[in-house]
């Protein structure tokens, strides 16, 4: 068994100032109160308060101007979606703002990769889609489906189209637990992805656009039902 992480003051109060600062309470473009007044109200010293700062602003949440102060930053203006993990794991009803993005941006990259793949992309996904079908339980088809939609964004050659890709596969990775209804079944699971490498490997791009659309639509309705 895999032992369970053991969570460190620092790691509590990262939690609940990225929580304060999400719901508001620490307001989007304002300063934080002095670190001495911020501390004894969180209950911490100084010190720790410095390390969860620290992580936050790596998380780009937070700025720090020595002299001046600590800022929340304006993340919807400023943020990137290196911020979406985060996000999610704050409040799930990103999921769906998240999975109108993969329905636009998959079909797309399907189209693409009709259009530009070569023999070598074929021979991937066909590889690739077998182990979707070969995968032994939810996690393995779950995953084995997530190495055939990257291998498609390969296949348009253009790496921001593998950027993107795993990006959106990373933003819902908070929440994949109770997304794994569409991969509970391997075959099923290989019959709803097997068009688009069809179409794919076929070089026709309006056959492959149209077949990740059905895809990625039936996939999310399945996925948004077991978020409740």
């Amino acid at each position: 068994m895999e032992a369970l992480p053991r969570e460190t003051i620092v790691d509590v109060l990262e939690n609940r100032l990225r929580e304060d600062i999400l719901s508001g309470r620490h307001p989007a473009g304002g300063y934080l109160p002095p670190e001495r007044r911020l501390a004894d109200g969180y209950g911490v010293t100084r010190t720790t308060l410095k390390h969860a700062f620290g992580r936050l602003v790596q998380a780009g949440l937070l700025e720090t101007r020595h002299g001046v102060g600590t800022r929340v930053r304006d993340y919807t203006r400023l943020g990137g979606a290196d911020l979406l993990p985060m996000l999610v794991r704050h409040d799930a009803r990103w999921v769906h703002e998240i999975f109108e993005v993969r329905r636009s941006v998959g079909a797309l990259i399907a189209e693409r990769a009709a259009t530009r793949g070569t023999r070598k992309h074929h021979a991937e996904l066909r590889v690739l889609l077998d182990g979707v079908l070969d995968a032994e339980n939810a996690d393995d088809v779950q995953l084995a489906d997530v190495e055939v939609h990257r291998a498609l964004a390969r296949a348009t050659g253009n790496r921001v189209y593998v950027l993107l890709t795993n990006t959106l596969f990373n933003a819902y990775l908070p929440v994949r637990s109770a997304l794994r209804g569409p991969f509970t079944d391997p075959r099923a699971a290989h019959r709803r992805l097997a068009p688009v490498v069809e179409a794919v490997t076929s070089g026709d791009a309006r056959a492959a656009h149209a077949a990740a659309d059905t895809y990625l639509r039936e996939t999310e309705r399945i996925m948004l039902k077991g978020l409740g």
